[in-house]
């Protein structure tokens, strides 16, 4: 129950809720317990007064007799029914309290974690798999609502039951009810036993369904290369090993589980034996009456279900607690960004990396080395570097979703950690380098950073990323709606896209990740004019190892393992005949060979 303890604020906020569902729970089960002391003394009634009915067989007294006592008949039926039906609305008013309360609970957990997860930085996501993130969500938050409502409910049911049923028998007779209550403490060293192992075997099932959620999420997004590579059976195959173990595991689970119903079923027909041969002695000594004995064997059969309903309750809490251990582990994740003063003041656009190291967690290996780098506002600079140069993460630090390692990144002379990060990414157009579009609208694409705009601004912005010509091909242009990440679209006009994405917020400062990999030549240099023109008064860093791309910057940094090289104008680095010159030259080449290669 350890883990279950993160659950109690939400008792406590849905406090009334639970504490009406207690006393529903009271009056349904009181309601369902008196009847048995109704049909006692319509049984005795029937058996002491028989006798005498017959007595005055023959005389006029018998029919007033028997009108005296059907109507005492009638009398209790009615009784009978009237408690059934307000058991029944007590029981409806049960469920509307207790099982409302766990879907409340259920949706404040749901929006808990997902809050949570918004607040993990980048390498929280690097050792995590999106169907875990999924399953913890779903599946695991689904369990727990399980505990939050029906268990509870279950276990209230259980406990005002058993007080109930054990005060009446105490009033009626207290040898015969220790004897009822005789198979009750196996049934809780049964209980205690197989708990263990139900708690065990829900760990590792819900671990099994997280790797196959996982499992078929990749294979879901990567359909295009699972088709060109003809894995479908080998996809199929794994899957169907993943869903065996899955099921072995579950099955596992269920042979214990089974374990209850027989034992219970064993223990009630063992109680309801004693009833009678324990009851008959009474009877023949004078101390029970027959009705006595009916009323105590509808007592067991009362506790049948609520004693059932123990083994299935202390199932579901089992895996409850062990869902809410899993989830919990991600909840108890913290941010290593550690928040400064916060400052949200006029940006004006200069950056500087002073001394910068970096390494990524879990990793030893410097990505970037005593970097210094210097954008002044208003400046269009570009960063060009060979794949693995440690280009990407230069953005991902400006961002700030990693810490540097070792040096410091100043934005207006103030360290980036005493910024508030949502103010100033708001502030930035960040085109990174893998580009994500969701699954609805091109317009809901482009719009995704800001919620004002009008169709008229994302088509400029479109015109200005060379997309638009694209979009307009579509059946329903901007309302064409995209598939998972953007299936829709080739590379090149997803690519495009999260630029127009970017442009439409008109940012003050803008980030290019090597965004123009997927495009031709020729669209990227129109890009680049349009860029050209757009950046004019706005800090921008232009990241890419073309150097196509990064010509028309008013300053060139050449990164090369981690570390600038060179520093300077096209014109200039040019001059120079070094690393720049070589990777100039390089691609020149590669695009005369490519041109030569094209038919006629």
């Amino acid at each position: 129950m350890g883990a279950l303890g993160h659950i109690n604020q939400y008792f406590w906020k849905y406090k009334w809720l639970l504490f009406l569902g207690i006393i529903f729970t009271l009056f349904s089960n009181f309601f369902g317990v008196f009847p048995a002391q109704l049909v006692r003394y319509a049984l005795d009634l029937v058996t002491e007064t028989i006798n005498i009915y017959f007595l005055f067989k023959g005389f006029s007294l018998q029919k007033a007799f028997y009108e005296i006592f059907g109507f005492t008949l009638f009398f209790y039926g009615g009784l009978i029914i009237l408690m059934a039906i307000l058991k029944g609305v007590f029981l409806f008013l049960v469920r509307q309290t207790l099982i409302v309360m766990s879907r409340h609970i259920e949706f404040e957990l749901k929006n808990e974690i997902y809050t949570h997860y918004q607040t993990l930085p980048l390498s929280f996501y690097r050792q995590q798999n999106t169907g875990d993130l999924m399953a913890r969500i779903s599946e695991d938050v689904g369990k727990v609502r399980m505990y939050v409502g029906p268990s509870i409910m279950y276990g209230l049911n259980l406990i005002t039951v058993f007080i109930l049923v054990i005060y009446s028998m105490w009033q009626v007779n207290q040898k015969l009810m220790w004897y009822v209550l005789m198979p009750l403490p196996i049934l809780s060293i049964s209980i205690y036993h197989v708990n263990s192992v139900i708690i065990r075997k829900s760990e590792e099932i819900q671990a099994a369904l997280s790797q196959i959620s996982t499992f078929a999420q990749e294979a879901f997004s990567g359909i295009r290369v699972l088709k060109s590579f003809v894995r479908e059976k080998k996809s199929v195959d794994a899957f169907t090993e993943a869903s065996s173990a899955y099921r072995t595991k579950s099955l596992g689970l269920v042979k214990v589980d089974s374990l209850f119903t027989p034992l219970i079923a064993l223990l009630v027909g063992f109680s309801t034996i004693l009833v009678v041969y324990i009851g008959s002695q009474e009877v023949i000594a004078g101390r029970m009456t027959v009705g006595n004995i009916t009323e105590f064997i509808m007592y067991v059969f009362m506790l049948t279900w609520p004693v059932t309903a123990l083994g299935w309750t202390s199932s579901q809490i089992q895996r409850a607690a062990a869902s809410q251990k899993r989830i919990n582990e991600f909840l108890e994740a913290k941010s290593e960004l550690t928040t400064g003063k916060q400052i949200r003041q006029e940006i004006i656009g200069n950056w500087e990396f002073k001394g910068v190291s970096f390494a990524y967690p879990g990793s030893e290996r410097l990505v970037l080395n005593n970097v210094n780098l210097m954008i002044s506002a208003g400046e269009s600079v570009a960063l060009l570097g060979q794949t693995g140069s440690g280009k990407s993460t230069v953005a991902l630090l400006m961002a700030r979703f990693y810490d540097p390692s070792a040096g410091e990144i100043l934005l207006d002379g103030i360290s980036l950690k005493d910024w508030d990060m949502a103010w100033v990414r708001s502030f930035v157009g960040f085109v990174p380098q893998d580009v994500f579009l969701f699954s609805t609208s091109i317009s809901e694409n482009i719009r995704f950073g800001n919620d004002a705009l009008t169709q008229q601004e994302i088509e400029v912005a479109a015109k200005q990323a060379d997309v638009y010509a694209n979009i307009m091909e579509f059946p329903d242009q901007f309302e064409t709606i995209l598939g998972e990440r953007g299936i829709t679209l080739s590379g090149g006009q997803k690519q495009r896209v999260s630029i127009a994405r970017a442009l439409a917020k008109n940012p003050k400062m803008l980030i290019l990740d090597d965004c123009l990999s997927a495009v031709d030549t020729h669209t990227e240099h129109t890009i680049l004019e349009n860029l050209k023109q757009v950046t004019v008064g706005k800090s921008s860093l232009i990241i890419s190892h073309r150097v196509s791309s990064a010509r028309l910057a008013n300053r060139i940094f050449v990164l090369a393992d981690g570390q600038i090289v060179e520093t300077g104008s096209h014109d200039e680095l040019m001059a120079s005949k070094t690393l720049y010159y070589e990777l100039y030259q390089q691609q020149l080449n590669e695009e005369l060979q490519q041109v030569s290669t094209q038919p006629n």
